[in-house]
């Protein structure tokens, strides 16, 4: 190779990558929701000065849970697209990029020749090329914005596999607490339908003894037939649970990892904290997907804007021909070409131009995904701690309520066995008893999906991200 040749190929990677970029310049939007949370009767106080990363297992500390999060994490199959999804994206970053760099081919022939039919023998003919060819100097930047762009998409496609991981375990948090309250509904329907039994049993016995009404017998039959079919649907209910729990495992599981009882749920769930500003919300993932796709949309600017320009191409081949193969490499069958070709649309009826400015209305659309998601992350939060500031309220009413129907129902039911109450009044007591606890589970239920709501909104889980996920980086904008 002579010197023109190693010169040519020492400089064209340096020019390529050197180029200057015509995307905008990088400036962070403006966050479009208050800088604190809300404030009132509604919300607690927020007093974490610093909001340090966790891990599912700091909110979610039963170790039975865990097992089956860490088994999901492992079949889930929406967890395998999405991991899939991260190593196209990565290997599509390559790809693109692969265009920044001179391709170097190498192309060899060997032929045998014969004229005049037969009587005439040319002999064989070797020959060898190699070298680049139409390599694209990326003097305003196309192909580095190009895969700038990519690079960005593939963050976002790593945010949206942190999505999908943070929500599966938010699901099957939610489906544990689900199913532990439905065991607890089965239970209480199970009691109520007993009770209601013996006083079916005793109606019946005071209708034969004509102390009562058929009236009296046939509203004790409702109350048992309505606990009865309380108990078919829960019956359901547990067995839809354990099937919705399975296909987010993604495979079976041991049914000895099912809690007990919702207040089994609440007795081992830490809290997120919210930290006392809202820029916890960058680090949620599906805030970080949208803003790397506003960065990316924002390098599509600078590819587009590079394409209004010439196009300018550099080749360098080095061939080799002989006669012989002994031969083929001798200075003197050394053929060396170097080329450059250069190309510039002057005329396509403002196609180039309308694709500019499709790009920025592009980054425009993704900015306000950006903003709208920061938005919605806003009110998710905001509503998960308005409900997190009344549960405890509503809890202890809903206990207190359950225990006066539990006395009221334990003394009228007393004074009905004397004949003091009438059956009626029995009957009003046990549907209210049965009401109370049924609403108080309801409420347990919300608290412990309230603790899961606020895990998954708060979106800093770090033992769920991928190997190598950026978090928030400052977003694409400019003009």
């Amino acid at each position: 190779m002579n010197r023109a040749s190693r010169l040519v190929l020492g400089v064209l990677p340096a020019l390529a990558l050197g180029a200057c970029s015509l995307a905008p310049k990088y400036v962070q939007p403006a966050m479009p929701a208050p800088a604190s949370w809300p404030v009132g009767d509604a919300y607690l106080a927020q007093n974490e000065a610093t909001l340090p990363l966790v891990s599912y297992t700091d909110v979610f500390r039963d170790l039975r849970l865990q097992s089956l999060v860490e088994q999901a994490l492992a079949n889930n199959r929406d967890i395998r697209v999405a991991a899939a999804n991260v190593v196209a994206a990565r290997a599509q970053v390559r790809v693109t990029r692969a265009n920044q760099f001179p391709a170097v081919g190498i192309t060899g022939s060997a032929t045998d020749s014969e004229t005049g039919g037969g009587f005439g023998r040319n002999g064989m003919n070797y020959s060898l090329q190699g070298g680049i060819s139409s390599f694209e100097l990326d003097l305003f930047g196309r192909l580095a914005n190009a895969t700038r762009a990519e690079r960005d998409t593939a963050l976002a496609t790593e945010a949206a596999a942190r999505t999908v991981r943070l929500g599966l375990v938010g699901d099957l948090a939610a489906a544990w607490a689900t199913y532990a309250a439905d065991t607890d509904l089965l239970k209480l329907a199970k009691a109520t339908a007993a009770n209601a039994q013996d006083s079916v049993r005793l109606s019946t016995a005071r209708l034969r003894g004509g102390v009562a009404a058929r009236t009296e017998l046939r509203q004790a039959q409702q109350v048992l037939e309505t606990a009865n079919g309380d108990v078919a649907s829960q019956t359901a209910a547990l067995a839809q649970d354990v099937n919705a729990i399975r296909l987010l495992v993604g495979t079976d599981f041991d049914t000895a990892l099912l809690p007990a009882g919702i207040d089994e749920v609440n007795a081992q769930l830490g809290e997120a904290p919210a930290g006392t500003t809202t820029q916890v919300l960058l680090r949620r993932p599906d805030v970080v997907q949208a803003e790397y796709q506003l960065r990316a949309a924002n390098a599509d600017i600078g590819v587009a804007r590079a394409q209004l320009f010439p196009t300018i191409s550099l080749s360098a081949l080095i061939g080799f021909a002989s006669q012989s193969l002994s031969s083929l490499f001798e200075g003197a069958s050394r053929t060396t070409t170097l080329g450059a070709n250069g190309s510039w649309s002057v005329f396509n009826a403002g196609g180039r131009v309308a694709n500019v400015e499709v790009t920025k209305a592009q980054r425009d659309a993704a900015l306000a995904t950006y903003e709208k998601a920061i938005q919605t992350a806003f009110r998710e939060t905001a509503d998960a701690l308005a409900d997190q500031g009344t549960l405890a309220e509503r809890l202890r009413a809903a206990s207190a309520f359950t225990s006066a129907a539990q006395d009221t129902a334990t003394l009228t039911d007393a004074s009905y066995r004397r004949g003091i109450s009438s059956s009626l009044d029995n009957l009003d007591a046990q549907r209210s008893l049965y009401s109370a606890r049924q609403s108080e589970i309801a409420v347990r239920l919300a608290q412990a999906n309230n603790r899961i709501t606020l895990y998954r909104v708060l979106g800093g889980d770090q033992a769920t991200a991928p190997a190598g996920a950026s978090g928030s980086t400052p977003a694409a904008t400019g003009n």
